[in-house]
């Protein structure tokens, strides 16, 4: 009953988990994870009988450029590695949450406010002339006989003939067609920007096409709506597109160009396969001169571009007359792929000079703690308000003002969003987790690569997510507003922080300050290498950490995933002492000479005291020996430690969250000495650690954690002896 009650408040999010209803915070996380079997071991490595689906596409689009139109026919194979037989499947439809019977608009809440804008309220009241949604024409087999096909919202559940039995494969034909939905007005994913100034479209088209739901081992088949908030859960699969846009267009896709002779001019051409030998800057394959030409004079005809992808779990494409495009290739270990970079001129001169250098370095600091990057191409698309990720290709804002100008902030905004929505190749699209579930799993570590790929890029670079003095503000709020990392994504409460911020600073802090980088990078990339072109699960990466490393993390998994702890450690007292002199009985005679410290007791026991206490040395006592042990040097021992200063230090936990003791001892001579003590030191008591540290020298000032490496809420206790801040009035006094 108790681990019932536990799932529940982990996945639905309903209240806040605190540290009293996980007990004691070293045990281990036991039944809480999925019981390990042949399919996922608890290793964390995928099982001797891990299986996983496959979905092939083959699909013909067209894009209306007249009336911002999409109409599309697909054929999908669909194969049962499962050992269950499937006697239906289910079939994602995502632009449904724009249809006008949505459940999004319904469930969605908030105040009536005093005032609106236009737009605001136009927001309020879905004031919008759109209408959304597939309109799915037809569902039939490979012969073209009709399907039982029943939608529901966002899903469509498909009845098969005869059950799909394990090892088997199933072909069946959808057609649909949608209104392409205007971003800068409705919002959304994917969709097309206006340019009143010359009249052209911008198009980035995802979740476009109806998508095979995953069927796993985990969650069976994944039929939780698509809300709007909650990602993607998808299948791999080989891909097959034919892309039919005006011939002015330029197409930006998921995938290998197969008809560059159909498509691109000879110079392009030219360009393009330069573009793939140099490594240094990229090449300009369609330059802006011929783009801005091109916005001018529209085409009547069509050209199709066909692409190719294997072993892809999504497919996305952008298209417009307006692109620049610009390419260079990476040297990785083994392969060399293409960054590159598409953007209409609205986008330089910021584009050209940052965004497809930051691409190539975004795949080779990934590739380096994860995986080579596998794929022949890395694009990113220059977009108004947007940062969208799909395999191959995504979507990013980062517009300069209209001559040019473009602030520090903009710029660093940019390149930032450009490591990201590319690290996403990595997280979810390669190591697969199931996003509409489980959304720290692609946002969180992908964050986390993301700093490290901003550090080295630019050592001193402004990353916003990732180190530890980041996250203070949002783990010392109010824990009304806070939920655990491991709640579900349409529950989550201040979505940037829980998804993004604090897991990333989480494994920040696990690789820095608890691990150490090398052990730590090791376990990181196994857990990649092993989920790479698969589907992972939470427990799947906290049992790879754990055993590609010997450390046992259950107590941090269980601290910052499971609850809303945050770290407050404390200094709250230090005894210091040396060893009596067999001179009468100095240490009477010291408590004599010790001058009383000014303040209340509390201040008192906040400060030094101006003379050690004494510590009477005692012979060691025959029964210290019994069973043989071996036999010490009483005056060898006395005489080694007759000048060290002993200091027995209190340590409080105040936030909940345990974590490692960083210790900086400054000493009477101004030296310094930093000393790390594992979690474990709280495994006793989690309130309170006492211990006995001796030094060769006289310590004047001690620091927790000065590095601020650990997230710790609350500095001004980590100090002894306190530095009083004098009050207003205080000062007042002193000055009259």
């Amino acid at each position: 009953m108790k681990r019932a009650y536990l799932l529940l408040i982990c996945v639905l999010g309903y209240s806040v988990v605190n540290a009293q209803e996980w007990g004691q915070k070293f045990e281990q996380l036991g039944t809480t994870l999925p019981t390990p079997n042949s399919y996922r071991t608890a290793s964390g490595a995928p099982g001797k009988d891990y299986w996983q689906q496959k979905a092939d596409y083959v699909i013909d689009v067209t894009l209306d450029d007249k009336n911002q139109t999409i109409d599309a026919s697909e054929t999908i194979s669909y194969t049962n590695n499962s050992p269950d037989d499937l006697e239906y499947l289910w079939v994602q439809l995502d632009q449904n949450m724009r249809a006008q019977d949505s459940n999004t608009p319904k469930i969605s809440t908030g105040k009536l406010e005093n005032s609106y804008s236009g737009k605001a309220l136009q927001k309020v009241a879905r004031n919008f002339d759109y209408e959304g949604g597939y309109n799915v024409s037809s569902v039939t087999d490979a012969s073209g006989k009709a399907l039982d096909a029943y939608r529901n919202q966002t899903m469509m559940r498909i009845i098969l003939p005869e059950p799909l039995k394990s090892g088997e494969s199933y072909t069946f034909k959808i057609k649909w067609n949608y209104n392409i939905n205007d971003r800068m007005k409705v919002g959304g994913r994917s969709g097309f920007e206006f340019f009143p100034e010359d009249g052209n479209y911008l198009y980035t088209i995802a979740q476009w096409f109806p998508r095979m739901a995953v069927y796993d081992d985990v969650e069976g088949w994944q039929n939780k709506q698509f809300l709007g908030r909650g990602e993607f859960a998808l299948t791999f699969g080989d891909y097959k597109v034919s892309i039919t846009v005006p011939s002015d267009f330029i197409v930006a896709s998921t995938g290998s160009l197969q008809n560059p002779k159909d498509v691109l001019t000879s110079d392009q051409i030219k360009r393009f396969e330069k573009a793939k030998k140099t490594f240094d800057k990229p090449v300009i394959i369609v330059t802006q001169e011929e783009a801005t030409a091109k916005e001018k004079v529209r085409s009547d005809k069509t050209s199709t571009w066909v692409y190719e992808a294997d072993n892809v779990r999504d497919f996305a494409f952008a298209c417009s007359r307006k692109f620049i495009w610009d390419a260079m290739a990476v040297q990785l270990d083994e392969k060399t792929p293409l960054a590159m970079s598409y953007y209409p001129k609205e986008g330089n001169p910021l584009w050209e000079e940052f965004s497809t250098p930051i691409v190539a370095q975004t795949l080779k600091t990934y590739s380096h703690y994860t995986v080579d990057y596998p794929y022949p191409v890395a694009i990113s698309v220059h977009s108004a308000s947007i940062g969208m990720e799909y395999p191959m290709i995504c979507f990013n804002y980062g517009r300069p003002e209209p001559n040019g100008y473009y602030t520090p902030q903009l710029k660093y905004g940019m390149m930032s969003v450009i490591i990201h929505e590319v690290g996403h190749n990595f997280f979810p699209m390669i190591i697969n987790s199931d996003e509409r579930q489980w959304t720290w799993m692609d946002e969180g570590l992908n964050t986390f690569v993301q700093y490290l790929t901003e550090k080295e890029w630019d050592p001193a670079y402004p990353s916003k997510r990732g180190p530890a003095e980041k996250i203070v503000d949002y783990m010392k709020g109010d824990k009304e507003g806070i939920r655990p990392i491991m709640t579900n994504s349409e529950q989550i409460l201040q979505f940037g922080n829980n998804a993004y911020a604090k897991p990333a600073t989480a494994l920040n802090i696990l690789r820095e300050t608890v691990m150490g980088p090398e052990l730590f990078d090791y376990a990181f990339k196994t857990y990649a290498e092993r989920w790479a072109f698969r589907h992972p699960s939470p427990a799947d990466f906290f049992r790879t950490m754990e055993d590609a490393s010997a450390v046992d993390l259950d107590w941090f998994w269980k601290g910052w995933f499971y609850t809303t702890d945050h770290v407050d450690l404390s200094i709250d007292k230090v005894r210091w002492a040396k060893l009596a002199s067999d001179d009468k009985k100095i240490e009477n005679r010291v408590k004599v000479k010790n001058k009383e410290i000014a303040g209340t007791d509390d201040e008192k026991m906040l400060q030094f005291s101006n003379s050690a206490e004494t510590i009477e040395f005692e012979n060691t006592s025959s029964t210290a020996y019994s069973e043989f042990k071996a036999r010490v040097n009483d005056y060898e021992i006395k005489k080694d430690l007759a000048d060290k200063n002993f200091y027995e230090v209190t340590f409080g936990n105040k936030g909940g969250l345990v974590m490692p003791v960083i210790i900086k001892w400054t000493f009477e001579d101004g030296t310094e000495e930093t000393e790390r003590i594992p979690a474990e030191i709280w495994r006793m008591n989690e309130q309170e650690a006492v211990k006995v540290f001796v030094k060769e020298k006289r310590v004047t000032k001690i620091e927790l954690d000065p590095e601020k490496e650990t997230a710790d809420v609350n500095v001004e206790d980590n100090l002894f002896p306190r530095v009083k801040v004098e009050s207003k009035f205080d000062q007042f006094k002193k000055s009259n």
